[in-house]
C-alpha cells in the first residue's frame, strides 16, 4: 500500500518534553499539530491540562525519564493526569528490573499504573529498548501485556544509550504479536526512518519534528509501506 502524508500523520503523537518547554511552546505544538493532522501532542503533565481541538488526544508521561520511582507514585502522577484530561499515558519502566530479568518486578509496576488508568483511556509502557538486552526487550514486552498495558513504546529519548531502531521494533512486533500496539519514539527525524518504523511493526511514532518527517514524504507521491499498522491503534 502507499502511504500519504495525511495517513502518516495519524500514526504520530507530536512531542514536547524538554524540561524548559514553556506554555507557549506548548501551545504552538497545539497548534502545529492540528495544522498538520496528528493524532495527538505529547507533553509533560505539569503543562496539563490542555485545549486541543475536536479528534485530537492528549499523550502525558509518567515517571519520566528514568523509570526509578515508586510505582505508588507512577500510578498517582498517572491519575492525577488522567484527573487533568490526559487521554493516554506513556509510563516508564524499571530498566534495571528488567535487565535483571525481574519481570514480576516490571509486571507489577505496570500493574499499579495501569490500575490507576481507567478503562477506555491508553496505557504505553517505555521500555527503553537500547539499554535492554534482546532477551530483556521481549520479557518487558510481555511483562507489559500481563498487566494490561494497551502498547510498547521503544524510548523516552532522553537515554544515552539512543532511541528506537528497527532491530527493537521488530523483536516487539515478535514479542507482542499484533496484540498491543508498538510505539517507535527517539531518533526517528526522517520520513525514511518514520516508513522504517512503520515497516518493521510500528503503530505509533513519537515524533518532535513532525513537520520535517511529513516536509520528507512531499515529492515522492506517497511512500511505499510493506507491513502497515493502524494507525492510532
Amino acid at each position: 500500500m502507499t502511504l500519504t502524508r495525511t495517513e502518516l500523520a495519524r500514526y504520530v503523537d507530536h512531542t514536547l518534553l524538554k524540561p524548559e518547554a514553556t506554555a507557549e511552546q506548548v501551545a504552538e505544538l497545539v497548534a502545529e499539530g492540528a495544522d498538520l493532522g496528528v493524532f495527538s501532542v505529547c507533553v509533560s503533565p505539569s503543562m496539563l491540562p490542555l485545549d486541543v481541538p475536536e479528534g485530537m488526544a492528549i499523550a502525558t508521561v509518567c515517571g519520566f525519564p528514568s523509570g526509578k520511582h515508586h510505582s505508588a507514585i507512577k500510578a498517582a502522577e498517572a491519575a492525577r493526569s488522567i484527573l487533568d484530561g490526559a487521554d493516554e499515558i506513556d509510563m516508564v519502566i524499571d530498566i534495571a528490573a528488567a535487565n535483571a530479568g525481574e519481570f514480576a518486578v516490571v509486571e507489577a509496576d505496570i500493574a499499579a499504573v495501569r490500575a490507576a488508568v481507567p478503562e477506555g483511556k491508553i496505557l504505553k509502557v517505555i521500555i527503553e529498548s537500547a539499554a535492554l538486552s534482546d532477551a530483556a526487550i521481549t520479557g518487558a514486552c510481555l511483562a507489559a501485556e500481563a498487566a494490561g498495558a494497551d502498547f510498547v513504546k521503544t524510548s523516552t529519548g532522553f537515554h544515552p544509550a539512543g532511541g528506537a531502531s528497527k532491530h527493537a521494533i521488530e523483536l516487539m512486533a515478535k514479542a507482542v504479536g499484533g496484540r498491543l500496539g508498538i510505539k517507535a519514539s527517539g531518533g526517528v527525524r526522517t520520513a525514511d526512518d518514520a516508513l522504517e518504523m512503520i515497516n518493521a511493526g510500528a503503530t505509533r511514532l513519537g515524533l518532535s519534528g513532525t513537520r520535517a518527517v511529513l516536509d520528507g514524504l512531499d515529492g515522492t507521491g506517497g511512500a511505499h509501506i510493506v507491513n502497515p499498522g493502524a494507525a492510532g491503534y
